[in-house]
Parts: structure tokens; C-alpha cells; sequence
């Protein structure tokens, strides 16, 4: 009689199943994390605002573009987003928000629901979305947008503008707050003089249609200073800050008059309070508590000014010496 062989498969999951195996829609709110990185006002260095970026623990959706390339095979990005804004707005604190939205969640109609936590923050809400996607959904972003700006009050964000798939007509007429530049445009830009003509022209674009611009992706101070020059409004990269929770205090590299930041300068010697009556001089305070012994005074001038010499105390001694007769 022949044996049936087993085959033992060792595995960490519970009931042996994988993360993978399980899929996107097993990823529960306590799988799901947001960090948040600030977004600066360049004219100021004061933070505007903070973007939401999801991380998710399970090891094999770590990576976002690969957790959502799973969502949309599943149909599960409007769940997704909608565990995303949870965590992301219940952690971020009294802070206006940039918050990502894939086009597959407008189609799932969860970011309209009445208890979408989109509608009841304090602070101002950014709705961000890429170009691409904004264009080959133009008309359901709009109708989405529309209808969540007039009940919450969000705003649209163009995300990655100017990546190759700009419809100017179509972005006029989605009347975004906010412009992101592309991340390639801002790469070496104070190298790249036709890189620099672009974002200038498009800066005035925006500007004269009543979009704020961000430039991404900013990492070293040439950068930062090429993007200002170029009246670039916003900041954001690792210059700055990097992604973090709670939301990190943005280190701005620039004094007030544009430059670059020195070292901090040394601590100064603490000076003692001005005073009708005590010295600001402590060298000299710390000399006249001294003892010290009368010395001649020396002449400083012509005779008729010297002060004239105090007559003595000592009593007068009869001399003892015998007088020569």
C-alpha cells in the first residue's frame, strides 16, 4: 500500500493565508499609515499646508503605487481611499491638508458619501489629483469636484502639471486653487535655462488664472532659490522636511533677505541691566570691590592745575637726638 504524501507549507499568516493571497480588501484601517510632509510658503518660509502619504505595514503592498496597481484589479480603491482620509485626517492634527485621490475612487462614489471625513475638517481641504488622470476623467472630475467644493468647500489641486499631458482648455475650465509642477521641471532646474523659460511661462499662466504653484520635489538649496526667482509661490521636498508623523516642522534654508542660512551664531555674554545706580561695566565693578592700596597721585599737567595737597593729621614728634652746643 503506498503512501499519500503531505506537503507542509510554513506560513506567518493566520489560517496560512498571505497578504497577497488575502488581497487589497482584507488591508484593514489598522494596516493603513499616513505620514505628512509640509508644504512651505516660499515668500515667508511659513508651512501652508501638509500632504497626506499613505504607507501601508503589509510587506508586500509597501509600496504605493504597488498597494494601488492591486486596488484597481480588486475594484477596492474607494475603500481604500476612504481608510486613507480616515487615518489621514483623524492623525494630522489643526492643519489644512492635500489629500490624493486616484481616479478609480470617483467612479466608486465613496469620497461623496455624507460622512467622508472631507467635510468636517476645520482647517482647509486639497483634493489633489493627477493631469493625466484629470484628463482622461475630465468630465466625472468635474461633476466630483463640483459637487464636493459646493457641500465642503474643497478645493482642486492639478498635480504633476506639465508632464506631457496638458489640455490647458480642460484645466481652465476645472478652475483648480492650485498647480503642482511636474517633478522633472524642478530636477536641476537653476541647470537648466529651457527648463527655466517653462516654468516661468507657466507660473504667469497660473497666476493670471488665480492658481497658487507648487514646486515639488525640491531637494537642494540652488533649486529652492531658482524656483523663487522664478515667482514659484510654494515649496515641498526633502529640503525642507521629509514624510513624517505627527506632521513635521518644515527647516527653512533662507534668512529674510533670501540667503543662505549661516551657522547659528554663539551665545553672547549676558549683560547685567542698565541702572542709575550699578555699572553696565563688570570688569570694571569687579576691579573697584578690590582692596587695594593709596598710591601717590602722579602729575597729569602744568602746575597751577595740580589739586593742592591736603595738610597732615600725623601729631609732630619732639626729636630725642641731643643738640650739638
Amino acid at each position: 500500500m503506498q503512501r499519500k504524501r503531505i506537503n507542509w507549507t510554513l506560513s506567518t499568516e493566520e489560517g496560512g493565508e498571505s497578504a497577497r493571497t488575502r488581497g487589497v480588501r482584507a488591508v484593514t484601517v489598522a494596516d493603513i499609515g499616513v505620514v505628512f510632509q509640509p508644504i512651505v510658503e516660499i515668500a515667508t518660509g511659513s508651512t501652508f499646508a501638509y500632504e497626506a502619504l499613505v504607507r501601508c505595514t503589509v510587506p508586500e503592498y509597501a509600496a504605493p503605487p504597488v498597494l494601488f496597481e492591486h486596488a484597481v484589479a480588486e475594484g477596492a480603491c474607494g475603500k481604500l481611499g476612504r481608510m486613507i482620509r480616515d487615518v489621514a485626517f483623524g492623525t494630522c492634527g489643526d492643519v489644512a491638508l492635500f489629500v490624493n485621490l486616484h481616479p478609480d475612487e470617483l467612479t466608486a462614489r465613496w469620497l461623496v458619501r455624507p460622512d467622508d471625513p472631507v467635510g468636517f475638517h476645520s482647517r482647509p481641504v486639497y483634493l489633489e489629483i493627477t493631469e493625466s488622470a484629470m484628463l482622461s476623467h475630465f468630465e466625472l472630475c468635474r461633476d466630483v469636484v463640483t459637487e464636493l467644493s459646493q457641500r465642503t468647500g474643497a478645493r482642486l489641486v492639478v498635480d504633476d502639471f506639465g508632464a506631457g499631458y496638458s489640455n490647458l482648455e480642460r484645466i481652465v475650465e476645472l478652475e483648480p486653487s492650485v498647480v503642482k509642477l511636474d517633478l522633472a521641471l524642478t530636477r536641476d532646474i537653476h541647470l537648466k535655462s529651457r527648463k527655466q523659460v517653462v516654468v516661468r511661462h507657466l507660473v504667469n499662466l497660473c497666476t493670471e488664472l488665480g492658481a497658487s504653484v507648487v514646486a515639488e520635489g525640491v531637494e537642494t538649496f540652488d533649486e529652492l532659490k531658482c524656483v523663487r526667482d522664478l515667482g514659484v509661490t510654494y515649496a515641498q521636498g526633502y529640503l525642507l522636511a521629509r514624510p513624517a508623523s505627527p506632521p513635521p516642522l518644515a527647516s527653512w534654508p533662507l534668512d529674510a533677505k533670501g540667503r543662505r542660512r549661516g551657522p547659528p551664531p554663539l551665545p553672547r555674554r549676558k549683560e547685567v541691566a542698565q541702572d542709575d545706580n550699578l555699572s553696565t561695566d563688570l570688569p570694571a565693578v569687579r576691579q573697584s570691590a578690590r582692596p587695594t592700596k593709596p598710591s601717590p597721585a602722579k602729575p597729569s599737567g602744568p602746575a597751577s592745575s595740580r589739586p593742592e595737597k591736603a595738610p597732615s593729621t600725623r601729631p609732630h614728634k619732639p626729636s630725642l637726638r641731643p643738640s650739638k652746643g
